[in-house]
């Protein structure tokens, strides 16, 4: 790309020098380059993370939020108050000991 650039901007250097192209001209013709390599760049870069995301078994938000629609349509889910979840399991608290039992005196009355 970079070579790209360095002959972009000699043969245009050139052109310059020799009164093909005024300085206007030059300028505009580099900004409609940068914008094409942009635009290149953004796609190929759109195109590796779409391959990269695809290969991890992600899906977009937009098909996700299709499929539920789909699902719904065939299915439509109750609108019941959202489940509640398990309250998780306490440690049961360790047995108390009785308290000692008094002793009875032998001694009648």
């Amino acid at each position: 790309m970079s070579n790209d650039l360095f002959s972009s901007l000699k043969s245009y250097i050139s052109k310059l020098s020799d009164g093909e192209k005024t300085p206007q001209e030059v300028a505009a013709a580099l900004n409609a380059w940068a914008r094409e390599s942009a635009d290149s760049l953004k796609a190929k870069i759109h195109d590796e993370v779409e391959a990269t995301v695809l290969k991890m078994g992600f899906v977009k938000r937009e098909e996700f939020d299709r499929l539920v629609s789909r699902v719904d349509a065939i299915a439509p889910a109750k609108k019941a108050a959202p489940a509640k979840k398990a309250a998780p399991a306490k440690k049961a608290a360790p047995a108390k000991k009785a308290a000692p039992a008094k002793k009875k005196s032998g001694a009648k009355k």
